[in-house]
């Protein structure tokens, strides 16, 4: 009877390593666009070795000082993806994480990091033709938490056509009254790579910077463009960024664009990241799954 014990406990051990996703760390992207290799994490759902299927595909966007490693090592997304595949909860699919820096995910008003030009016409060029990926725009989704989900709504909102759903957490939105009113070393510190060095008050609200305004992208876009893509939006209500996430909730009623819009009790950590992070999974699924 031990013996058949044993025997069944190695059988069901086996099976439960089977199911475990596979996840490739910190490989890495030449970049013509940006001058340099970018690297990038990828988590391969459990067949993947053992099928010859293709998989959707969730691109993952990390926070402002994190880099590609974040949302395996804090947020522990293979595992929580794992177990949601394993429970038939969502589509198994693939996950890119690429490494942002401090981009904030858009093109530098100088022009020498051309971030978004570079994930659109590089990176996800070179994700979709290295894996087995299902490169249409209804297989496709994006994801991210603050910085990560200030370039989430960059994406999906500039390039509605590549994108079926959208689901940032904590994004980095701030209203323009916030942005002037910020204090100059946090500027320095976050925006000037991005908008322009040494700028003080109104003069923080230039020409490239309302170009990467969601708010304003939001505000001037064409709504049926914007609403080609579904949106889930979840930010904590002690989140020092409850108030531009919910300037965004507002203009998208106003707007008439269709999406959720959650506030749960909790900051900005990873607590609370990696409680939302099924249900983006779920949101992400149900986007997948063809009517």
């Amino acid at each position: 009877m031990k013996r058949i014990f044993n025997v069944l406990f190695l059988c069901l051990s086996f099976n439960v390593f089977a199911q475990q996703g596979i996840v490739k760390e910190s490989l890495t992207i030449k970049s013509s666009l940006l001058g340099k290799d970018v690297k990038y994490n990828i988590y391969l759902p459990a067949d993947y070795s053992t099928s010859n299927r293709s998989y959707p595909i969730l691109y993952l966007l990390h926070g402002f000082g994190d880099d590609e490693t974040g949302w395996v090592q804090f947020g522990e997304a293979n595992s929580i993806t794992d177990k949601l595949i394993q429970n038939g909860e969502i589509a198994p699919m693939i996950i890119a994480m690429p490494d942002g820096g401090v981009s904030g995910y858009v093109n530098s008003f100088d022009g020498k990091v051309p971030y978004e030009d570079f994930f659109i016409k590089e990176f996800i060029p070179h994700i979709e033709s290295t894996y087995r990926i299902r490169a249409q725009k209804r297989y496709r989704a994006i994801a991210g938490l603050s910085m990560g989900g200030y370039g989430t709504l960059v994406m999906s909102t500039k390039h509605p056509d590549l994108f079926a759903a959208s689901a940032p957490l904590s994004a980095g939105v701030r209203t323009d009254e916030e942005v002037i009113a910020m204090p100059d070393a946090q500027w320095a510190n976050s925006y000037a790579q991005r908008y322009g060095k040494d700028l003080v008050g109104n003069a923080r609200i230039n020409e490239h910077y309302n170009k990467n305004s969601i708010l304003k992208i939001i505000e001037t876009a064409n709504p049926d463009d914007i609403k080609k893509v579904r949106y889930y939006i979840d930010c904590g209500d002690d989140d020092f960024l409850i108030k531009g996430n919910m300037a965004l909730h507002a203009l998208m009623i106003d707007k008439k664009i269709p999406h959720e819009f959650r506030v749960r009790q909790g900051g900005h950590t990873w607590s609370y990241w990696r409680s939302a992070l099924p249900e983006v999974l779920k949101f992400v699924s149900e986007s997948f799954h063809q009517k």
